[in-house]
């Protein structure tokens, strides 16, 4: 019997693959390391910055690996199902007696260790979760609680002294395989400690020269008292967006950004991170591959007086507030440390009406166990997360309304005021909704109080794109975007919403996947005056709402263009590229009307297409859900190219004129190096890639002996249309292998490619604007 209890009380691990994934088998710790079998552990290292030294502990002299040697800070298993972030927290509380949340962890890299030892007898093959822990100063050795029965004593070492000791192997420490993915600690912690400031500085300073600065402004003489009065209230509720959407980036990203501001005039180098910080919304660069310019060396400095046992004369542990190297794909819409299988497996055990929820635009998923840690650490927890109900899942979903509550609230008092004081009857509908729509979490009658807006002041705010959301594509994030309605161009723009029917029917897409119920689509030119929210890195230049397969389905989309940004990329980037990248006899062809009327036409070709479909086995689902991560990037192509198509059918049919046939296709080629420069992780960026690398390819553009391209306008019909039927079919089927094939084919830098954009980059033409708003900036200073 006493043996009986015993096996049922052992600690039981989940089984891997040889490549780190779940095998969905668990088996007990003793004979996961008899039969050396695969597994995971969490290693954090704790490492002070005033002292740059590490803090090991003294492993006990009854373990069964490694008696009485010198290890990293904390280390242990993950238990069958347990979080591999709740495990880092979990073991450095029990082993140590230090109680940090989830903010202090920085998932550093994961190593694979396997060894023998024990005579054969203790096989150790384990996936390791490294995690770096960045105090300011020393934890006193007395504030340490230890756990007998796992650490003898602590120390602190200086890094480079513990990684000289283990690459000769000191019988007193535990070993590790410097030459492996191990020694990447030492080499993170070495480029912190040794950081050129003046290096730094210039290297920030030519990622900011990237960006053109621009004013954008509109005359605001044709609105009433009272409009102006609401715009002052609706820009301040933009500005709460904002601070939502840095939340949504990730959960240290609101204390990175108040630490830099308040830090900004510190140095020259603290105001350069600042400016960048201010472009990208983040530490990860938009234009360099999301590779990030900040680490978390630069991040904020937190107190916990109770981190620990209280200590005479000692204030607590000063940490600082930890982001990733690598930007999470997920952002702060799912836990840090949950995977796709996991998410997946909890979906399959969900009513019909939770996976709506749970895969909705407008939930977060949270841990229960993550709640319930951090309870003690914050005051501010969500309702939602005080009384879980019970379940066998440590994941649950909680709606926007309540994870954002206190923004929420903020930015609908202020929508609500605003809707009391417009004139606009439309206006005032749309502001009354969205403001009851951040409370209730449905905003159904909000966008389609957003469709039918007709307001010399126009408005879009809420959460909409999903381009953040790298990981599934189904979380929207929040965005705002402020404007004054151009009434002449809105005019000229009528021809391109009333044929999307036309367009749809004559799609070069098999009938089976054409879309039957196809709505005009209005079309709204405004001179924008202020934008927040989800615009980080490049700007949007139009966009083509809302993305609710519902409304999508009932009423279509409505378009918003933002012609003063669009006239600003034009004059600072889309002229520069042409005189540099076309060829001298096309050269001309490159205007501001064909670069304007594309972008119009790859807004409209957002509607129409394939969106809600059924699937072989009869199933009706959309395309976003099936494509998930490869949607995005699938969608910006499919608008881009059908867009062109669009353009070159409406001409044949006389509905705009034959002479702009030409200039459509090399202002598109030009346009190309524009968005490509965007980056390979960015949406529109792989988008244009796969259609210039296709075009390339078909033979539509050409490169010639001095580094310039062409269009051949004898091929490029024929290729444009041919993409066309290759990604609406793919669509159509709902083929996400066939989508992520045709990516990693085509979203590649060519040598070609790689020619124009070096010769670019040499003679320092600007990738994108960054605008500053001065009408806007009056009512929030």
């Amino acid at each position: 019997m006493e043996k009986e209890i015993e096996a049922m009380a052992e600690e039981h691990f989940d089984v891997l693959t040889k490549s780190g994934e779940k095998t969905g088998v668990s088996k007990p710790r003793s004979e996961i390391h008899r039969d050396g079998d695969y597994h995971r552990s969490v290693h954090v290292c704790i490492f002070v910055e005033s002292t740059q030294e590490l803090l090991l502990q003294l492993r006990s002299d009854d373990k069964d690996s490694w008696p009485g040697q010198w290890d990293i800070s904390s280390a242990g298993h993950i238990s069958a199902g347990d979080p591999s972030l709740i495990s880092a927290q979990r073991e450095l509380e029990e082993e140590l007696g230090v109680k940090l949340p989830k903010d202090a962890f920085e998932k550093l890299f994961v190593f694979l260790q396997e060894c023998v030892i024990n005579d054969g007898k203790f096989i150790n093959n384990e996936f390791n979760d490294v995690y770096l822990v960045t105090i300011l100063h020393p934890i006193p050795l007395e504030a340490f609680t230890l756990q007998k029965e796992e650490v003898s004593a602590v120390k602190y070492i200086p890094y480079e002294e513990y990684r000289n000791l283990l690459s000769k192997e000191d019988p007193a420490y535990v070993p590790y395989d410097l030459n492996g993915d191990y020694g990447k600690l030492f080499d993170i912690i070495r480029q912190r400690c040794q950081v050129n400031n003046e290096a730094r500085s210039l290297s920030i300073q030519k990622q900011l020269q990237r960006y053109s600065p621009v004013t954008l402004e509109a005359k605001l003489t044709e609105l009433s008292e009272a409009d102006q009065k609401a715009l002052g209230l609706i820009v301040k509720a933009a500005k709460v967006i904002d601070d939502i959407f840095h939340e949504q980036l990730w959960h240290s990203n609101p204390a990175l950004r108040d630490w830099l501001k308040d830090h900004a005039n510190a140095s020259e180098l603290d105001k350069l991170k600042w400016k960048y910080f201010l472009i990208n919304k983040s530490p990860w660069s938009s234009l360099d591959e999301n590779e990030p310019f900040l680490t978390t060396a630069d991040s904020a400095v937190k107190l916990l007086p109770e981190a620990t046992k209280p200590i005479d004369g000692w204030k607590g542990l000063e940490y600082r507030a930890a982001f990733p190297l690598t930007k999470p794909p997920g952002g702060n819409f799912y836990p840090p440390d949950m995977d796709k299988m996991e998410f997946t497996s909890w979906l399959s055990c969900l009513t019909e009406e939770q996976k709506r929820a749970a895969t909705g635009f407008f939930s977060v998923i949270k841990r229960r166990s993550e709640a319930n840690l951090d309870a003690s650490l914050s005051d501010h927890l969500p309702d939602s997360t005080k009384k879980l109900p019970d379940s066998n899942s440590d994941l649950y979903s909680s709606p926007y309304s309540e994870i954002y509550r206190p923004f929420l609230t903020k930015a609908s008092e202020l929508l609500h005021k605003a809707g009391d004081l417009v004139t606009s009857q439309s206006l005032k509908k749309l502001l009354h909704r969205k403001a009851e729509a951040f409370l209730s979490n449905d905003y159904y009658e909000s966008d389609i109080a957003w469709m039918d807006l007709d307001s010399k002041l126009d408005v879009t705010i809420g959460p909409y794109e999903t381009y953040e959301d790298e990981m599934f594509g189904y979380k929207a994030s929040f965005e705002a975007f402020i404007g004054i309605r151009d009434d002449k161009a809105t005019a000229d723009l009528k021809l391109f919403g009333d044929n999307l029917k036309l367009l749809e029917d004559n799609l070069p897409l098999d009938s089976v996947y054409k879309s039957k119920d196809v709505s005009a689509a209005p079309i709204r030119v405004i001179q924008l005056i202020y934008n927040s929210g989800d615009v980080n890195g490049p700007q949007t230049v139009a966009f083509n709402l809302p993305n609710d397969e519902q409304i999508l389905k009932e009423r279509g989309t409505s378009m918003v263009m933002l012609k003063n940004v669009q006239e600003a990329k034009f004059e600072h980037i889309l002229k520069p590229i042409a005189e540099i990248i076309i060829s001298k006899e096309q050269r001309g062809f490159v205007d501001f009307d064909s670069f304007f009327t594309h972008t119009i036409c790859h807004e409209c070709c957002h509607g129409i297409g394939p969106h809600s479909i059924t699937l072989p086995d009869g199933r009706t689902s959309s395309v976003r859900k099936e494509l998930q991560n490869v949607y995005s990037a699938v969608e910006e192509a499919k608008a881009d190219i059908v867009g062109l198509w669009a353009l070159k059918f409406l001409i044949t049919k006389g509905l705009l004129s034959k002479s702009m046939e030409e200039s459509m296709y090399v202002s598109f080629l030009a346009g190309c190096f524009r968005s490509i420069r965007f980056g390979l992780t960015e949406a529109h960026g792989k988008g244009q890639a796969l259609q210039f690398n296709w075009l390339y390819e078909k033979g539509a553009f050409v490169f010639h002996e001095d580094a310039t391209f062409s269009v051949d306008f004898t091929k490029i019909e024929d290729a444009v249309e041919s993409l066309s039927h290759e990604i609406l079919t793919i669509q159509g089927r709902g083929d996400k292998n066939a989508a992520t094939l045709l990516l990693n084919k085509y979203c590649t830098i060519t040598g070609p490619l790689k020619i124009a954009l070096e010769k670019l980059e040499s003679v320092k033409v600007p990738v994108d604007i960054t605008p500053t708003f001065p009408l806007a900036d009056a009512f929030l200073n």
